[in-house]
């Protein structure tokens, strides 16, 4: 099964052991670290149980967390890498303009004339805001600011975001001849 079939969210990966006895760090995706510590049933990728935290602190980039089960450094070494999700349905309904990145991907972009520009592929924040893959019918894909400015309007319901994308240079800067 897919994530997208069963409806899965990744919300955090284990990144390896924290100590002696067994804790582990644990980088989170969620807005608020702790929000991870309150899911009861994070999940592994195919929807079938991973861990269950029996208790959470946060720290710089994520969580130290004990897992029910995991009682020294090799048992907790060995869940490096381990990536965990929850269902769709344990999130609260997002507040108006406010959407859940996950929500976007699969979206149709098009512009404020109708004209189709593609699909949302992916949703990444390389340090200076959320951008926008997107995927058009033919070519390579691009990116898109995701801002007011660049995307006025998301309709979730109608499966699609209105977009003003920025102007695309067509020519190639020429340089000054040299004297």
């Amino acid at each position: 099964m897919s994530d997208e079939s069963l409806n899965l969210l990744l919300v955090a990966q284990v990144g390896g052991a924290h100590g002696v006895r067994g804790e582990l760090k644990i980088t989170t995706f969620t807005a608020d670290p702790m929000a991870l510590a309150s899911y009861r049933n994070l999940l592994r990728q195919d929807g079938s149980p991973a861990v269950v935290i029996a208790s959470a602190r946060p720290v710089k980039g994520g969580l130290v967390v004990r897992l029910k089960g995991v009682d020294d450094r090799n048992a907790a070494e060995a869940m490096r890498g381990l990536k965990l999700y929850i269902t769709r349905d344990v999130l609260p309904e997002p507040e108006e303009d406010e959407y859940y990145l996950a929500d976007l991907i699969g979206l149709t972009v098009e512009t404020a004339a109708g004209e189709l520009l593609g699909k949302v592929k992916l949703v990444q924040d390389f340090g200076a805001g959320d951008l926008l893959e997107i995927q058009p019918k033919a070519g390579a894909s691009w990116w898109l600011p995701f801002t007011r400015e660049a995307v006025p309007q998301v309709r979730i319901a109608e499966g699609k975001i209105i977009a003003n994308p920025p102007t695309m240079i067509e020519d190639e800067p020429t340089m000054p001849e040299a004297d």
